[in-house]
């Protein structure tokens, strides 16, 4: 891989990462596009830590009151039953499923997934459930009503990102709004709970790193630090997209994205795998 190669797909990464469109999907199909080499799922994993460096950084005061409450609570009674106790728990509750799951399929995961008419198909469908669920719910709820079902419903629905195309964002947007969550308090969960799941992934394919058939480690830093400026933009818009627009931007263009790829594969003209 060219570092001018890492710096585009840490861009993509940066920009789709958030956005309920599917970076791991982005990851596979822009190279597919520009006639590159697939960077492979340990770079997509690795990559994705400088998009949760900017997480980090956008919402270290959340991160920092929740952690601290929720290491005080399990030894002083008095912080339990915040809400940023709670909090704490929900994301340790809600990492589980995508854990569990990531470990028991990553053989899968990592190869027959990334076949591209499965990414296109699943760009398709979930594009359609994302604008439906959005367009049926109310915004009646806000972070501060979760409850344990609520953030094990969440971690459900992140799990399903280990299928490239669905999005991790837009999976568990879309269980926000199925839950009747406003869209940026939806968003706001949604970011936090990628935090443990991506920098434990992220840390689990680093070794893998500079090995056979993968990108090497100046290409991967350059991407890293890409995804991480441009994930921090990324973060700011989206929360201010969602306060007075819809997901139909989203589901719309995951649509047309999806058709174009399939078209493309099924004619002949890009290879699946």
């Amino acid at each position: 891989m060219s570092y001018f190669e890492a710096l585009v797909l840490g861009i993509v990464q940066g920009l789709t990462e958030f956005l309920p469109i599917s970076s791991t999907a982005h990851l596979r199909v822009v190279p597919a596009f520009l006639g590159w080499d697939d960077p492979g799922a340990a770079f997509t994993a690795v990559v994705q830590l400088g998009t949760m460096a900017a997480v980090l950084l956008f919402f270290w005061r959340d991160l920092w009151r929740i952690a601290s409450t929720w290491f005080r609570a399990l030894y002083q009674p008095e912080p339990r039953g915040t809400l940023d106790a709670r909090l704490g728990w929900y994301l340790v509750y809600g990492t589980i499923p995508i854990a569990v799951l990531g470990l028991a399929f990553r053989d899968q995961i990592e190869t027959g997934a990334r076949d591209l008419r499965i990414i296109g198909w699943v760009l398709i469908l979930f594009g359609i459930v994302l604008w439906l669920v959005d367009r049926a719910f109310p915004q009646r709820k806000t972070i501060t009503e979760l409850n344990l079902r609520d953030g094990v419903l969440y971690g459900l629905a992140q799990s399903l990102a280990l299928i490239p195309g669905v999005s991790r964002s837009g999976a568990t947007i879309t269980a926000g709004r199925a839950l009747s969550y406003r869209r940026e308090d939806a968003a706001r969960f949604s970011f936090l709970l990628s935090v443990p799941a991506v920098v434990l992934s992220g840390l689990f394919e680093l070794r893998k790193i500079g090995g056979d058939g993968t990108a090497g480690w100046g290409p991967t830093l350059v991407a890293t630090l890409a995804a991480f400026v441009v994930g921090y933009a990324s973060i700011a818009w989206l929360l201010r997209w969602l306060t007075s627009h819809s997901m139909l931007v989203f589901g719309v263009y995951r649509v047309l994205l999806g058709v174009l790829l399939l078209v493309l594969v099924y004619g002949g003209h890009l290879a699946a795998t």
